[in-house]
């Protein structure tokens, strides 16, 4: 099969490639590895306090952020968005830019084979991260906001959660060059 990329886009590919092995190889160790101070508690039979592990835990993924590849990505970033980021680079997902009706343009992650319900959850777990960052409302019940609000994809209702996106509605991938689909 030949290849419809240029050469300076397969280089591009390919360094993208080799950094999001090293992500994945750095996220990896940071899961298998244990400080010494970890090692030395456990030999004493006590734990690392959890909310220590946490804040050790913040900051290899903030190290993690840094990376150019994962630079959009928020400071208190979740293990799940930098795998969405990953799966982007890799074009397992795609990015659909949700318009809300006071005009804010949400980008939500899904994967390439997602149904309407899930980008629904994804939707939710979008706001719900959001407001705990922020310090918004603390509960929002999403049975309402469905049977109140739909989505919309060209003036056609996204009523069905079992349908997928991508065959249905054409909602296309978001390449690094490409474009994105909008959604109201």
């Amino acid at each position: 099969m030949e290849s419809t990329q240029s050469p300076h886009q397969d280089k591009e590919l390919s360094v993208k490639e080799e950094k999001l092995a090293e992500i994945e190889i750095n996220i990896s160790q940071m899961e298998h590895e244990q400080p010494e101070e970890v090692e030395e508690e456990e030999e004493d039979e006590e734990a690392l306090p959890h909310s220590e592990f946490l804040d050790i835990f913040q900051e290899g993924l903030a190290r993690l952020v840094q990376d150019p590849l994962l630079c959009d990505l928020p400071i208190q970033v979740t293990l799940e968005e930098v795998n969405s980021q990953v799966a982007l680079e890799y074009g397992q997902a795609m990015t659909v830019r949700v318009c809300k009706a006071d005009g804010e343009v949400m980008p939500i992650v899904v994967v390439q084979n997602a149904t309407v319900l899930d980008l629904k959850k994804a939707i939710q777990r979008f706001m719900e991260l959001k407001q705990q960052r922020e310090g918004g409302v603390k509960h929002v019940s999403w049975r309402y906001v469905w049977r109140t609000f739909h989505l919309v994809f060209q003036g056609q209702k996204l009523d069905d959660d079992k349908i997928k996106l991508k065959e249905n509605y054409s909602v296309v991938l978001c390449s690094a060059m490409g474009s994105e689909t909008e959604m109201k």
